[in-house]
């Protein structure tokens, strides 16, 4: 009998610890999954991205500029259904301004337009970095949106400002002169005699 009642009482045991352990695990799996939700509705919230060129050059560039015209379609497109969605919107953005160094049209193929590139290339490859991360910082994230967001409006400015200046037409002569310029220091100037070569000259005795 009393073998029975132990064995009885080890069952009941077994069974409460069973059902405490499932109780935790529950408990961990429901928390966890808030935090999953608030990581999402963080990232969701500030995903918003300016895929519109801001002035009338950008917008030209969309035609002919095809890496420039993908990388914005990338951008605009943005993703509702989980944080794995998210992860592969980054990736494929990452790779589409990655192609931002091929092709660049020629008047935009300056020191000044290829480290904005540059700059935003690094930008969209932290956010990838840190959206993929076991523990995602959601905020890192959003605030490397922004920062895109900041790079897309210097480039396309700094692109209008390169096509304003080209623009701007040159004061008449003003070509001409700059040829002439040119011209003049490239010719030799031979026939003068160095200012301290005249100097040694007139300290020199004549002998008469």
């Amino acid at each position: 009998m009393k073998y029975k009642i132990s064995l009885f009482l080890l069952f009941v045991f077994v069974l409460n610890s069973c059902q405490n352990e499932d109780e935790k695990r529950r408990a961990e799996n429901e928390k966890e999954a808030k935090k999953k939700e608030v990581i999402f509705n963080t990232i969701n919230k500030g995903w918003v991205f300016i895929d519109e060129p801001i002035n009338e050059i950008s917008e030209q560039k969309i035609s002919s500029w095809n890496e420039w015209r993908e990388f914005l379609k990338e951008i605009s497109d943005k993703p509702r259904k989980s944080i794995g969605a998210f992860q592969k919107k980054s990736t494929a953005i990452s790779k589409k301004a990655m192609a931002l160094n091929d092709n660049i049209p020629v008047e935009f193929n300056i020191p000044a337009i290829k480290s904005r590139i540059s700059v935003l290339i690094t930008k969209v490859k932290m956010m990838d970095l840190f959206i993929h991360l076991n523990q995602i910082p959601a905020e890192k994230v959003t605030f490397l949106v922004g920062d895109i967001n900041k790079e897309l409006v210097s480039l396309e400015r700094q692109m209008d400002n390169i096509i304003v200046k080209s623009k701007i037409p040159k004061e008449q002569g003003e070509e001409d002169f700059l040829k002439m310029l040119d011209t003049t220091r490239a010719i030799p100037n031979s026939g003068s005699v160095p200012i301290q070569a005249q100097n040694i000259d007139q300290k020199i005795p004549k002998v008469e």
